[in-house]
């Protein structure tokens, strides 16, 4: 098996707006920079982590109770645990594609069959698909709400279907984007024992570089999985940051609404103006496909845009566009509007 190997080479925030790894487009609010600056200040950066009360604070947000919760190093490490805990030689994952690298990375660790039923741009969800790959050997599915790279979200009742049907499989559903979305299904923990929730402070609350995520599930599989994380994987840095922006969510909901309310919608219109195809987003994001996805990435990047380039199931190259600020989302509809005009 390969490394996973994002494409970091060249992101320079001060050459280019990042439009390529869903992060938040704006720097972080000032509350979580001057909690960090405190704590960096108070000379205690040669202690051990000390977590306090971060585990009720995330659980009293996310509605679970503390038990049903744990924190994790990047939602990365939450998934991992699950597949660490859950499958091993011999056992399926079925991980519906195209999506998040991070599971099929997990799922080749412990040498597992892959089943990957394929997203489509009209119908969606492959719920079909995955319900009839679920056999005696399925241990994990991977339900990504909303999916990336397209944005596709999962209902509810499609997750309780899965969950039904493979009760002795681990249901991950990955939230990641919940910020966005506003739709979860945390409320049905206590009823299906099979499901697991991550989620991450490194897309909407803007400190992916501290690796700041939590796992939410029945209280007895976060016992379990307790006993597979370390003690100190978590560093103290993210837990004062994570801290600070739950006592001050007020930015992050401002900058999520513009994002969502304002933006996405102007560039949606944009893209169908234009006849540009591109999957309908439950996220910050958009999938297009322009005619010539190579020129139009390539004008991007020389105004000074960054943007990730995903083939399909059919090996289309397409755009995945990580949605800003209005006017950061009004600048690339200037570039792409010139580009039109005058070409490569």
């Amino acid at each position: 098996m390969g490394a996973y190997k994002p494409p970091l080479e060249g992101r320079d925030p001060d050459r280019f707006l990042l439009l390529d790894f869903n992060e938040r487009t704006l720097p972080i609010s000032q509350c979580i920079e001057q909690a960090l600056i405190d704590y960096i200040q108070s000379g205690r950066l040669q202690m051990y982590p000390s977590y306090g009360d971060v585990v009720a604070q995330i659980a009293a947000y996310s509605g679970v109770e503390e038990q049903q919760l744990m924190i994790t190093n990047g939602s990365d490490q939450g998934i991992d645990l699950v597949f660490r805990a859950a499958a091993q030689l011999g056992h399926e994952a079925i991980i519906p594609e195209p999506s998040f690298a991070m599971y099929t990375q997990c799922a080749a660790i412990e040498d597992l069959k892959v089943i990957s039923p394929q997203y489509d741009r009209e119908t969606g969800f492959p719920i079909e698909g995955v319900l009839s790959a679920i056999n005696e050997r399925t241990r994990i599915i991977c339900v990504a709400n909303p999916n990336n790279p397209c944005g596709t979200p999962v209902s509810k009742d499609d997750i309780v279907r899965i969950l039904r049907a493979a009760p002795d499989a681990a249901v991950l559903v990955d939230e990641c984007y919940y910020e966005y979305m506003r739709e979860t299904v945390v409320d049905l923990i206590s009823s299906y024992p099979n499901l697991l929730i991550t989620r991450t402070f490194s897309k909407t609350w803007g400190i992916p570089s501290l690796r700041m995520g939590y796992l939410m599930s029945a209280a007895e599989n976060i016992e379990s999985l307790l006993k597979v994380r370390g003690p100190y994987d978590i560093n103290q840095l993210a837990i004062v940051a994570c801290q600070a922006a739950l006592e001050s969510p007020e930015d992050m909901q401002t900058y999520t609404r513009e994002v969502m309310e304002e933006s996405k919608p102007l560039f949606e219109k944009y893209l169908e103006d234009k006849g540009i195809v591109f999957w309908p987003s439950s996220a910050n994001y958009l999938w297009t496909f322009p005619e010539n996805p190579d020129d139009v990435e390539q004008a991007l990047q020389q105004a000074g845009v960054l943007v990730r380039p995903k083939k399909d199931a059919n090996g289309a190259v397409g755009l995945r566009i990580t949605i800003g600020t209005k006017e950061q989302t009004e600048k690339v509809i200037q570039i792409l509007e010139d580009f039109e005009q005058h070409g490569s």
